[in-house]
């Protein structure tokens, strides 16, 4: 199969998809905006947009300026990243497959007549309506479900549990401007250490803890926005790919090559 599928979000967990499809022999882009806000860096392919190539496990992804380059990055092996989040790209890549992985909590423009299939991850989206298929991300019994009719749950605006810590694993922007780095990620903090600033305002560790997800240093910032992550798991792996991705990724190609057999190209 030499498909291509275009992934709109370059983030933790659509890199997660991404590794999926791209070990099935799919050929694979990403779409991203001009300045990605993952948390988690170090395992987040949509980094190139930045440094013009980022190395997530066995994937590498090259920063390309039109879609004439993807040909060419395709036959190294590797996985073009263009920077359209309008995805005015579709009209010269024509793609068999679109996943949305933006992960916005609501949609940003994808829709089922954008290509064959077209699968969206998270709330906000209907199938078949929005997209062919919706594909569960939240954490629980159903992560990973694929729906061919209905959405997934709800977004609560809780992250999950992890280590007995939920909400407080999140650190949030106190108030707008430029965020400073005190820790990096990948560091050990203990409760009280400053992780990060904005305007000189810091940012404390609520508990020990591995930091694994930080901001890129310079960003613009607004009040209450997501900034770090601290895991209370001090053997935490920051380096790869999470559980929670993984699975979402298996929902994606599991979605993908249910509807990739019901349709004649």
């Amino acid at each position: 199969m030499n498909d291509v599928v275009v992934v709109r979000g370059g983030g933790d967990l659509a890199t997660g998809v991404i590794q999926k499809l791209y070990r099935a022999g799919l050929r694979v882009a990403i779409l991203e905006g001009p300045k990605p806000t993952a948390i988690r860096r170090t395992v987040s392919l949509c980094d190139c947009v930045w440094d013009e190539i980022a190395q997530v496990e066995d994937m590498t992804a090259v920063l390309v300026q039109n879609p004439a380059e993807c040909e060419d990055v395709w036959g190294q092996g590797q996985i073009p990243l263009l920077v359209d989040p309008d995805a005015h790209s579709l009209k010269v890549l024509r793609p068999v497959g679109v996943v949305d992985a933006i992960l916005a909590k609501h949609n940003l423009g994808t829709s089922s007549s954008m290509a064959p299939v077209v699968i969206a991850m998270g709330p906000g989206f209907t199938a078949p309506g929005d997209a062919h298929a919706v594909v569960e991300t939240m954490r629980g019994h159903n992560l990973g479900r694929v729906y061919f009719e209905g959405a997934a749950l709800p977004n609560t605006g809780i992250p999950g549990v992890i280590g007995s810590r939920s909400a407080e694993r999140v650190l949030r922007a106190p108030c707008a401007g430029t965020i400073r780095h005190h820790k990096q990620i990948g560091d050990l903090v203990e409760e009280g250490e400053t992780i990060f600033s904005v305007e000189g305002k810091e940012v404390v560790a609520p508990f020990t803890g591995l930091l694994r997800g930080l901001l890129r240093e310079g960003l613009e910032v607004f009040p209450g926005m997501k900034a770090a992550d601290i895991d209370p798991r001090l053997d935490s792996d920051w380096h790869s790919i999470s559980d929670k991705a993984r699975c979402i990724g298996g929902g994606v190609l599991e979605a993908y090559l249910y509807l990739r057999r019901r349709i004649a190209l």
